[in-house]
């Protein structure tokens, strides 16, 4: 598998590139989601960890390593990982484990392990 943080330098090379081509487009979308990773009655990481299940779920790669750092960045720990891929797995069985591996290289690759 190739490495999980060229894979999201690449992301994020290529959503600034979405974000020149279509500067409108870009900040309604970004607008419409930033409150849902803000502090509420949901801490904002408890809000990003959601939303990297969702993301194992849907297999998305882009969303997994998006909201994997969205996550980090709001202070998850590597147990708080853990339980969100055993939820991942828990809602989509062999495909939930078989998505968490990203995540799991991802933080391997990050010295988390």
């Amino acid at each position: 598998m190739e490495s999980q943080l060229k894979l999201n330098e690449k992301r994020k090379q290529d959503v600034e590139k979405w974000k020149q081509l279509l500067p409108q487009s870009y900040k309604g979308l970004k607008d419409m989601a930033q409150p849902a990773y803000t502090d509420g009655v949901l801490s904002a990481k408890v809000k990003r960890l959601m939303c990297l299940a969702l993301a194992l779920g849907v297999g998305c790669t882009n969303c997994v390593l998006a909201q994997f750092h969205g996550a980090l960045a709001a202070g998850a720990t590597r147990e708080e990982f853990l339980e969100t891929l055993a939820v991942a797995a828990a809602m989509r069985g062999n495909t939930g484990v078989a998505e968490s591996q990203r995540v799991i290289e991802l933080m391997d690759e990050l010295g988390m392990l």
